[in-house]
């Protein structure tokens, strides 16, 4: 998968559970994406999806991945 296909995937995905379930994860308050970052992220997709996520909001990208969204359609 390349970098770009990553993010479109990233752009539509969303948390599939807890108090966020239903939220884009660009779109997860950072407390709660930095809460995961020290507690450990998921095994899997969604963890290495939820670290971008981290890396995006650490470095105030997130709008980047919302223009994404608007402008790609879902994979």
């Amino acid at each position: 998968m390349t970098h770009q296909e990553q993010l479109v995937k990233l752009a539509h995905a969303k948390m599939p559970f807890g108090k966020y379930e239903g939220y884009h994860l660009i779109d997860l308050p950072e407390y709660y994406v930095v809460w995961y970052s020290n507690k450990g992220f998921p095994k899997g997709l969604l963890g290495e999806q939820m670290q971008l996520v981290y890396e995006l909001k650490l470095n105030g990208l997130e709008e980047l991945v919302r223009n994404i969204r608007r402008n790609f359609q879902k994979p």
